[in-house]
């Protein structure tokens, strides 16, 4: 996930990053309606997957918690990963490794910028939850 978050903030993104699961979803739920417009969601990450995460967050009283599109970023590539991605509430589902293009791709599908994604200035933001790897 480090390599997409470089590559995102060099593509001009505004990125913040959970460590786990749960983080995820505290930091959406602290967060202002409509602040963040994607969430690249981790599948496999300590203290709650991104599944659980995905459904607390569309749980959330809140109408941007229904509608932000989640990304899953996942090694698991299987038909009923994808299900099971749709079933928690994903709307799209990326397999490891990633291929740049295909997040950036997937992104501009659901966020409508003013500009292309790169060089922008727009102030979007890209909400990333990755297992921690060490730095």
């Amino acid at each position: 996930m480090e390599i997409a978050e470089f590559v995102l903030q060099n593509e001009g993104a505004d990125v913040t990053k959970a460590w786990n699961g749960q983080e995820a979803v505290e930091i959406f739920e602290k967060s202002k309606p409509d602040e963040f417009d994607v969430i690249l969601m981790d599948i496999m990450m300590p203290v709650m997957n991104g599944y659980e995460a995905t459904k607390m967050i569309r749980s959330l009283d809140r109408e941007d918690a229904k509608k932000i599109p989640i990304i899953a970023m996942t090694a698991n590539a299987f038909t009923e990963d994808r299900i099971r991605t749709k079933e928690a509430g994903m709307n799209e589902h990326l397999s490891k490794p990633i291929v740049i293009d295909e997040v950036i791709k997937t992104i501009l599908r659901y966020v409508h910028f003013d500009k292309e994604l790169s060089n922008t200035d727009s102030g979007r933001s890209v909400g990333s939850c990755s297992e921690v790897t060490g730095k």
